[in-house]
């Protein structure tokens, strides 16, 4: 007598909150209106990585809470994010950009006492293990795990705006050399690229990342600086709000 299989109910894989780069309508506007009312409030001009993670979350109705693995910065649903912003002499068509993703410290990870007499190769699969274990503890709490990426212009006029999925790395496909500089570089076999920097004076470890064609371009006309006093008028200051206590 023949057995027959078991009929199984649909199994449905879970989908993210959108595809890859293919960001929610209006985005790359909103981006572009906190972007200008950031500068216009800022007497240093800066876009730092906190302000473009806050900015991010703000425009795709994500959450914002700070990580310290800094892979998980910004959530939605089943999909977490790490932001990065880097500044391009030209963010419309650069073609690499190097990630500087956190410090991966074979000594405090492994009790490695010193690392420079480690052989490269053992030493750069210690420096990737530490990255592939942080993005496994993640990936434990979101089904998809990307990294968005903020590449401005010195004069704060235009943006490019891309992520990509955030993965383990295959020790097998890398080999591993100290630089001129002291630096241990990760080679991709495949093509002979340049994929890894390790810094040994502080851990530094840098992912050098392939920008992808599809990408969103935001330009904006820079704004002036609000004058404080005009701003405190705007929103009706009066001198009561202040109260000035001098404890001796």
């Amino acid at each position: 007598m023949t057995k027959n299989s078991p009929r199984l109910r649909t199994v449905t894989k879970v989908q993210p909150p959108f595809s890859l780069n293919d960001f929610p309508k209006d985005f790359g506007f909103k981006v572009g209106k906190e972007i200008i009312y950031l500068l216009a409030t800022k007497s240093v001009q800066s876009l730092e990585g906190s302000e473009w993670e806050k900015i991010f979350a703000k425009c795709i109705d994500a959450d914002w809470k700070p990580s310290n693995v800094g892979l998980d910065d910004v959530s939605l649903k089943n999909c977490a994010w790490g932001a990065k912003t880097i500044y391009s002499t030209n963010p419309e068509n650069q073609s690499i950009a190097r990630l500087i993703s956190g410090r991966n410290s074979p000594a405090y990870s492994f009790g490695d006492s010193k690392v420079t007499d480690i052989p490269p190769k053992p030493l750069g699969e210690k420096v990737l293990e530490i990255w592939n274990e942080r993005v496994s503890a993640v990936r434990e709490k979101y089904k998809h795990l990307r990294t968005v990426v903020l590449l401005k212009s010195k004069d704060f006029q235009t943006f490019s705006i891309f992520e990509f999925d955030s993965v383990r790395y295959d020790y097998e496909k890398y080999d591993w050399k100290w630089n001129k500089r002291g630096n241990l570089e990760g080679i991709d076999k495949t093509n002979n690229s340049h994929r890894f920097t390790w810094q040994s004076h502080g851990s530094q470890f840098t992912i050098l990342e392939k920008i992808p064609q599809k990408k969103l371009i935001v330009k904006i006309n820079k704004p002036t600086l609000i004058d404080s006093d005009k701003f405190l008028e705007s929103i009706g200051f009066k001198d009561d709000w202040i109260t000035i206590i001098n404890k001796k």
